[in-house]
């Protein structure tokens, strides 16, 4: 099972990369351009997850070392400033509408990619929440658990990724033309993923080192709730608001962007309920990033056949395939948590 669970998310980061490249392997029209480049560039956020993925069960069956301790979560940062440098390069490459879109896109799943890997890196300690939620909340943290400088800086690192994220949205709104438009709105979105992972690597942390206190049980799975209703409602917003075509495109990503936010919210919402507490259907909670993918599958089956006759789906078609492959990835990481703390 753990040998499964890590080849979750390189398959599902593999068919992203494989499906972005076929996509770009058609037509050289605009649609394909940003629809390849973003199922690409979801490869990053994949892997990242990969990391966390493996930073966790190696601590769970005892091969875990030193050097994957560095290892894993340097690599997920190093692919997450890839995908940012691409992004950038894109966005600078031409003064195409098309190249604005998919690179302000790719650097927010940079972003993403970026606070997925601080989850990894404070998974480095994973093991330590059984043995916190055993000492008394007066009692400190635990022998070996990272400093609380280390802890601030882990939760930091999200915080500080969001709000470069809404920055670069209220910048990209300001220009005032379509393309602005388009990559401003998801970039919305994209930010408040980052927001919401804030959520998972602040429960981590406090977790580690037993500074997890009983008002915030529910807190942090608020704020996550918060970032994917948003999500959601400004998608919403953004498809039912006007009846231009290049509208179908952002609201639809939007929506996908908060099913990726509720599929967030299983994990804080496991460690949350599992805290030194015993929670009987904490196995069933995987079943939410489950629910999630399909959901964004099934409603990119219908925009593929919407394609068909209005290429305006074209883009949110694609591009919510590839969210739902993410949404599936975090299905084993979930899986993987609840292994981990629940007896």
């Amino acid at each position: 099972m753990s040998v499964i669970f890590r080849a979750i998310p390189l398959l599902m980061g593999a068919i992203c990369l494989a499906f972005g490249l076929y996509i770009l392997a058609g037509p050289n029209d605009a649609n394909h351009f940003v629809a390849g480049h973003v199922n690409i560039g979801l490869t990053a956020i994949c892997y990242a997850l990969f990391t966390t993925a493996a930073t966790i069960i190696r601590q769970l069956i005892k091969r875990y070392g030193r050097v994957w301790e560095i290892v894993l979560p340097l690599s997920g940062y190093v692919v997450a400033v890839a995908a940012i440098v691409w992004g950038i390069v894109l966005a600078n490459q031409a003064s195409t509408p098309e190249n604005l879109t998919a690179g302000f896109v790719v650097i927010g799943i940079g972003f993403i990619a970026t606070c997925v890997s601080t989850v990894a890196t404070a998974s480095t300690k994973f093991t330590l929440i059984k043995a916190s939620g055993a000492l008394q909340p007066t009692d400190g943290p635990p022998h070996g658990a990272y400093s609380r400088t280390v802890g601030s800086i882990l939760i930091a690192v999200p915080i500080v990724v969001a709000l470069v994220g809404y920055g670069l949205a209220i910048g990209l709104l300001l220009r005032g033309d379509t393309p602005g438009f388009v990559a401003g709105h998801v970039m919305i979105g994209l930010a408040s993923i980052c927001a919401a992972l804030i959520g998972l690597v602040a429960s981590i942390v406090r977790q580690v080192r037993n500074e997890f206190a009983e008002g915030e049980r529910f807190a942090w799975t608020w704020l996550v709730v918060a970032m994917g209703t948003i999500n959601v409602l400004l998608g919403l917003f953004v498809l039912f608001s006007s009846s231009e075509p290049y509208r179908l495109a952002p609201g639809v990503v939007l929506i996908g962007l908060g099913l990726i936010c509720f599929s967030i919210l299983s994990k804080v919402l496991l460690l949350a309920l599992v805290w030194r507490q015993t929670f009987a259907l904490a196995n069933r909670i995987p079943l939410l990033p489950i629910g999630t993918a399909l959901t964004c599958l099934f409603f990119a089956a219908f925009l593929y056949e919407a394609a068909g006759t209005d290429p305006s789906y074209f883009v949110g078609a694609h591009v919510l395939t590839g969210l739902g492959a993410v949404c599936f990835t975090l299905f084993s990481i979930v899986s993987i948590l609840e292994a981990g703390t629940s007896d």
